[in-house]
């Protein structure tokens, strides 16, 4: 029996309170393809008393006790994994091969560094001049609000090193990209965790988003999301002071010096951007190019840009597909002739959806060239397959156009000169540095600098944000 219109709540799948209908629509053809309940007010408390009463003893659980489950939630996981692929090109329009290969194994990734990091962690220990024991405890009830546009990865970077830490938890899933969020459920379940332990409640922003941010009884909140609804989930938690973790937008620069292989740096800066159909916080969709060989750069992205492939997201093969729904389209749709209207060179695609495509929420792959950073398409995220190029003269001026945004999430260095890589990683006001086209593993902290957030998720850094630390003196 399906439980797409039901919650997980102390254990149990169960009716809403009073749900409310919404349907979830394939991105490729614009068809719904389930119906789920929205959640309210009613249904998180009950979710957040079962959290409460939950963390009475599973905050006193051993590292064993946590290792095991997170370890049987492996198993059951990769048991499930084919189906799990499957989900997420109907719900939020990444194609299958992408799927397979990347979001899938991200869960992986995450359980298996929550596993190191709870093993890893010295839970008492003396203070720096030896008068007093530290000891680090979980930092309680835990509400959790995930996007759409990774469902396994934000939520799986939460919720196990929230499990391996002893906090409980109340999961919001976004309503856009659920039914992943439910196969989870399901495998947290049948991996056997205690009953009120994990707790989701489908829903929307109003209505559930706000009630666990508010909510007296939550002791932190973990958001990802946009920057405008970061900012509202923070006003939400400040009357009770709770803790809150955001990892918000991003318009991320990629810094190409003259000294890089510039056929390599052509095609991973498109692949920067374009990763996920172009739906990724920390996407490189400000390509800054060095003067001294930026037409050579701008014809090699074109050529790239060119030759990406969009087809539906259910075929296997290295092409995008649509981005998760209508409102997203209409973004980028905006942004795309916000671009030409500012008087951006219109190097490759433009307005409306690729030639074949009449249903579903297609982008163009889109290339401006002459872009200066005033204009709109970079300051703004685009969340979709747009990149633009931002030439510069000197390595300074590389840095200050970096630098100059109200984000700071991940910056991109492509350079064959390793002093320089250091110099100018040094120098970006940004949580994610990638040079060369590599990125970090599962243990290294995700986040970012200014309008990007706060806090850090994955690996060590990321399992220490659901503890509290004690200090006993005797």
């Amino acid at each position: 029996m399906s439980n797409h219109k039901k919650f997980y709540i102390n254990g149990e799948w169960t009716d809403p309170a009073d749900g409310v209908d919404f349907d979830v629509i394939h991105p490729g053809n614009e068809q719904p393809i389930a119906t789920i309940a929205l959640g309210s007010k009613t249904d998180v408390d009950r979710a957040v008393d079962a959290a409460m009463e939950a963390f009475k003893t599973w905050q006193f659980s051993s590292i064993e006790e946590r290792v095991s489950l997170l370890q049987r939630m492996l198993e059951i996981y990769n048991a499930r994994a084919e189906e799990i692929v499957k989900m997420m090109p109907h719900e939020m329009g990444t194609t299958m091969s992408f799927s397979r290969e990347v979001h899938m194994p991200v869960g992986v990734g995450h359980m298996e560094a929550a596993i190191e990091a709870v093993k890893a962690h010295q839970f008492e220990r003396p203070s720096m001049r030896g008068g007093s024991t530290l000891i680090d405890e979980p930092v309680g009830v835990v509400g959790m609000i995930t996007p759409w546009n990774w469902p396994v990865n934000q939520i799986m970077i939460k919720v196990a090193p929230a499990l391996a830490a002893g906090c409980t938890i109340v999961l919001k899933p976004s309503e856009y990209s659920p039914l992943t969020s439910i196969i989870l459920a399901e495998v947290i379940h049948e991996a056997g965790c205690p009953a009120g332990v994990f707790n989701m409640v489908n829903g929307d922003g109003p209505g559930v988003g706000e009630a666990i941010s508010s909510h007296p009884k939550i002791d932190m909140v973990s958001f990802t999301g946009s920057t405008r609804a970061g900012k509202a989930v923070t006003k939400a938690a400040a009357d009770t002071i709770k803790r809150v973790s955001l990892e918000l937008g991003g318009k991320s620069p990629n810094l190409l010096f003259a000294d890089a292989n510039l056929e390599e740096a052509a095609k991973t800066s498109v692949a920067a951007c374009f990763i996920n159909n172009g739906q990724s916080c920390d996407a490189a969709s400000r390509l800054l190019v060095e003067r001294s060989v930026y037409d050579e750069v701008v014809a090699l992205v074109t050529a790239e840009v060119e030759s990406t492939k969009v087809d539906d997201p259910m075929k296997e093969g290295d092409h995008i597909g649509p981005v998760v729904n209508k409102r997203q389209f209409a973004h980028v749709q905006n942004l795309i002739q916000a671009g030409i209207d500012d008087g951006a060179r219109l190097a490759v695609g433009g307005p409306g959806r690729p030639d074949g495509f009449e249903q579903g929420y297609y982008i163009r792959p889109t290339l401006f060239a002459d872009v200066n950073n005033d204009m709109n398409i970079a300051r703004q995220e685009v969340f979709g397959p747009v990149l633009s190029i931002i030439p510069f003269e000197t390595e300074a001026e590389a840095i200050e156009i970096a630098n100059d945004t109200d984000y700071g999430l991940a910056a991109y260095v492509q350079s064959s000169d390793s002093e320089r890589v250091a110099r100018v990683s040094r120098q970006l006001r940004a949580g994610i540095i990638n040079v060369n086209g590599n990125a970090g593993d599962f243990d290294v902290p995700f986040g970012g600098y200014k309008q990007s957030g706060n806090g850090r998720e994955a690996g060590p850094l990321g399992f220490h944000e659901y503890l509290e630390t004690k200090a006993v003196t005797s």
